[in-house]
């Protein structure tokens, strides 16, 4: 609303004059036409493949909790017709059933018209196939399957540029050991020296996903290390990974958290990068980012550092 304001001119005895002592506005109001609110974002609805393993039902409460999105279907072979929003801890039910039938999920979805993205923690050999059902549905994927294959993500990715659908494969959805990988990137440019030291609290998979990823990135950069012994076969200097001389070292005690770092010497120094793992919760920022992320995409991409 804009006012504008105009003295008054009173004849008075035959001559016009402004009233000065009492003077008198009159508010003219014009009307404004407001802009147009801007354009809802539309709901992503999201399916959870793998919804009864600990990963799944921490998704669960994360996909819930997330603004502009919400769950559309929990899918596994495990607690089938439970409520995935109780078998997750919540205190009232989302009113979602466990199903073991992805392709009825999708299709309700797709009948809606909405954006959807399916959640993938189910198994290496079963991950080609739910990107399959899921493109054919119009829905994009995000896969975490620590063990996939690289070959299975190679037919993938030909697959989704075919289909002009969106898909993350993700080695770790965990940004805090994205950011700890990209630090190791750069610093093995400057040091020639290299010991990767992991913790866990049980002996399963080791090396790990983690420390192997970290071998491969920074690997193949033209970097030799650990030249003094790079051929030493004892085991006390750990598992040489790869052909660079990146070393890994695996310790495992019961109730130890979930630890990465990696060890970088130089002329008189030490440069140490450490990231620590409490529990899976760890994962659900970098799910949520993802979850937003992929529903632009045209195309298949690997590794959740494409995103940050």
């Amino acid at each position: 609303m804009v006012s504008l304001c105009h003295p008054i001119r009173i004849r008075a005895c035959g001559d016009t004059a402004t009233r000065r002592n009492a003077a008198a506005k009159v508010l003219c109001s014009v009307q404004q036409t407001p802009p147009p609110p801007p354009p809802a974002q539309s709901t992503i609805k999201v399916v959870i493949v793998g919804a009864t393993k600990e990963i799944g039902r921490t998704a669960v409460l994360a996909v819930n909790k997330a603004r502009g999105m919400e769950l559309a279907g929990a899918i596994d072979s495990q607690c089938i017709g439970e409520d995935a929003g109780q078998i997750s801890g919540m205190d009232e039910p989302l009113e979602i059933p466990v199903l073991n039938d992805l392709t009825m999920v999708l299709g309700s979805i797709a009948q809606s018209r909405a954006t959807g993205v399916v959640v993938d923690f189910s198994e290496p050999s079963a991950v080609y196939d739910n990107v399959k059902q899921a493109a054919a549905f119009g829905l994009s994927s995000v896969v975490y399957v620590p063990k996939i294959e690289l070959d299975t993500v190679t037919e993938l990715s030909a697959f989704c540029e075919k289909a002009s659908m969106g898909c993350l494969v993700a080695p770790t959805l965990s940004i805090g050991s994205v950011l700890l990988q990209q630090a190791a990137i750069q610093a093995s440019f400057h040091y020639s020296n290299v010991e990767i030291v992991e913790s866990r609290p049980n002996p399963s998979d080791l090396p790990s996903q983690d420390a192997i990823q970290i071998a491969n990135n920074i690997s193949d950069l033209g970097q030799i290390y650990n030249r003094e012994d790079m051929d030493s076969s004892s085991p006390a200097r750990g598992q040489l990974l790869g052909e660079d001389g990146v070393r890994v070292h695996s310790m495992v005690l019961p109730g130890l958290v979930s630890s990465t770092s990696i060890n970088f010497s130089g002329p008189g120094e030490i440069y140490t990068l450490r990231h620590d793992v409490a529990n899976v919760q760890c994962l659900m920022p970098g799910l949520i980012l993802a979850i937003r992320k992929v529903v632009r995409l045209k195309n298949l991409i690997y590794g959740l550092e494409k995103f940050l």
